[in-house]
């Protein structure tokens, strides 16, 4: 978090709730007329969007203006725990073949023929 970022969380912020990785939700004490109030989150460590939630994130982009907390936390027995975009580190999918992976493809299967035109 920069200066700016603090300065204006401590002197206009308003403390809305905090998510499961530690993220604090904030909105704007001040509302101007003719205008939605501003939301914002202060990250628990990496700033990295992915992280957070999908019910903050509604709140966030203004979807709902009911705050998410865990009584209202509606979940599915199919759905998964959120987790954060893992592109670019150690634990990121890399199919078969991928050069960080080994880069040994599997050989083809010879059942290709190429098309000769007569």
């Amino acid at each position: 978090m920069n200066i700016g970022t603090w300065l204006y969380t401590r002197l206009r912020g308003e403390l809305v709730g905090h998510d499961s990785f530690g993220n604090r939700y904030y909105r704007d004490t001040k509302s101007r007329r003719g205008k939605r109030e501003k939301r914002w989150v202060i990250y628990d460590g990496e700033v990295e969007a992915s992280r957070v939630p999908p019910e903050w994130h509604i709140w966030l982009h203004h979807t709902t203006d009911q705050v998410p907390n865990e009584a209202t936390r509606r979940r599915r027995p199919w759905q998964k725990e959120h987790q954060p975009n893992l592109t670019g580190t150690a634990q990121a999918y890399r199919p078969p073949g991928h050069v960080l992976a080994g880069g040994n493809q599997p050989r083809g299967t010879d059942d290709y023929e190429p098309w000769r035109p007569n």
